[in-house]
């Protein structure tokens, strides 16, 4: 018989539907579970909650994703391993035990911290992106730099059922637990990045087995209503089969994990991880049944002498502004419109940006010889002051009365922008924290 391990993927984002992961608890025979719950802006903003009130900070979901899958996740015995713990790991963790005995259960729960370096940074550094010293960048709210496994490990050890953590590489949340279970050296590079491959394909949820992929007429997607979310069955050798419950909605095929293999990889020959430099060039991959695909052949060398951080920043406030038009003169009346509040705020938002939806905003072009029925026009800036950002949505609203026939539906938005630049940091400089609480 051999030793094969089922993880799935229960969430792809911060929003992410909850149905299918609660399916997978029931009916996948999971040994693990991984909620992914950060982008970069994500975490940056939860600093700033933290900032405002120290027993939040985590994602603002965790509470309605983790307390409907509590009951399964004990009674099937799945570990659940997520980053929801975002910047404050720990009060996210004491929620968990709350609701557990809100629920009558009882629960072992590892928070992991040691991710957020703010205080250890050093701002004469410069960022990767256009080589700016970070202090450009001030008044700087978060820098968190990304975990691997090591971080992970040591409450996978505890046989805890729930592990919490904040930055941690997405496909470190799936490699940890191959690594625990299987006894994987970590110095075997080709076992790490094949494992860091797996965990590649599954970070983004419903989008391997056919969500962000379909296109009807093109790829066809089965019941996407009912999209499935995917597992992975991993031999010790690091071979998986990507696959979803059999009656579940979507698609598991070579495309949907071709496409996700590729999906925000700059260079597939050298992905950088904080547990290998991944290889997904020698990949290979073979649907062996309807919705089961074989993926096998990932290689890695050593892992990073430093491991990323993503910086937040306060960046400005953004005034937006929406009108809408309708019509055979629709169009005209839109373009009259965009002329009106360029003319207005010129002074004041130099750098106003203008378009019409459903003619040129998403291309700056029209490709289309017909006429549309129907234009937004849109009105948005990214300002210093608050104030300028919200005159943008006052003047597009008095567009009403003040601007073509038959504006309708106006809204109007302001609020503060939190940029993203990143540096790396020593390994070194990591401190990392394990709290196990019942």
């Amino acid at each position: 018989m051999f030793d094969l391990l089922r993880i799935g993927s229960g969430a792809g984002f911060a929003g992410d539907r909850i149905d299918p992961a609660i399916s997978l608890v029931e009916n996948a025979q999971l040994d693990y579970l991984v909620l992914e719950g950060l982008a970069e802006r994500t975490i940056a903003l939860s600093q700033k909650q933290k900032q405002k009130d120290a027993n939040k900070g985590y994602n603002e979901y965790l509470e309605d994703r983790v307390r409907p899958l509590l009951p399964s996740l004990l009674k099937n015995k799945v570990t659940l391993i997520t980053n929801m713990g975002a910047a404050n790991p720990i009060a996210a963790a004491k929620t968990i035990l709350q609701m557990a005995r809100d629920l009558n259960l009882t629960c072992k729960v590892a928070a992991i911290s040691g991710d957020d370096v703010l205080n250890d940074l050093n701002f004469h550094h410069f960022e990767t992106e256009d080589g700016k010293n970070l202090m450009t960048f001030e008044p700087i709210v978060s820098a968190n730099a990304y975990l691997g496994v090591e971080a992970i490990l040591p409450a996978l050890e505890a046989n805890v059922d729930i592990i919490i953590t904040g930055r941690v590489a997405d496909p470190s949340l799936f490699l940890a637990p191959l690594v625990h279970h299987f006894q994987w050296n970590q110095d075997d590079f080709d076992l790490m990045g094949q494992g860091t491959l797996i965990g590649h394909l599954l970070e983004c949820a419903g989008q391997v087995t056919g969500g962000y992929f379909a296109d009807p007429g093109l790829k066809e997607v089965n019941n996407l209503a009912d999209l499935g979310f995917p597992f992975a069955i991993v031999a010790e050798d690091g071979k998986a089969i990507i696959t979803k419950l059999p009656n579940s909605g979507g698609v598991v095929n070579t495309q949907t994990v071709k496409e996700q293999l590729l999906y925000e990889v700059h260079d597939p020959s050298q992905y950088y991880t904080p547990d290998c430099i991944a290889n997904f060039s020698t990949t290979q991959m073979e649907e062996i049944k309807p919705n089961e695909v074989l993926v096998w052949g990932a290689t890695g060398k050593r892992k990073p002498d430093t491991l990323k951080v993503s910086i937040g920043y306060h960046a400005g406030y953004l005034g937006e502004g929406m009108i809408s038009y309708a019509g055979s003169t629709a169009v005209n009346r839109a373009k009259l419109a965009e002329w009106v509040i360029n003319e207005r705020l010129r002074a004041n938002v130099p750098q106003l940006r203008t378009d019409l939806i459903g003619l040129t905003a998403l291309h700056h072009t029209t490709y289309t010889h017909t006429t549309p029925y129907e234009v937004t026009v849109r009105a948005a800036a990214l300002c210093k002051e608050e104030q300028t950002a919200k005159m943008i949505g006052h003047e597009v609203e008095a567009l009403y009365t003040n601007g073509p026939a038959g504006g309708g539906g106006a809204r109007k938005n302001t609020e503060e922008v939190i940029g993203i630049v990143s540096t790396f940091i020593n390994r070194s400089a990591i401190t990392i924290h394990t709290e196990i609480m019942e």
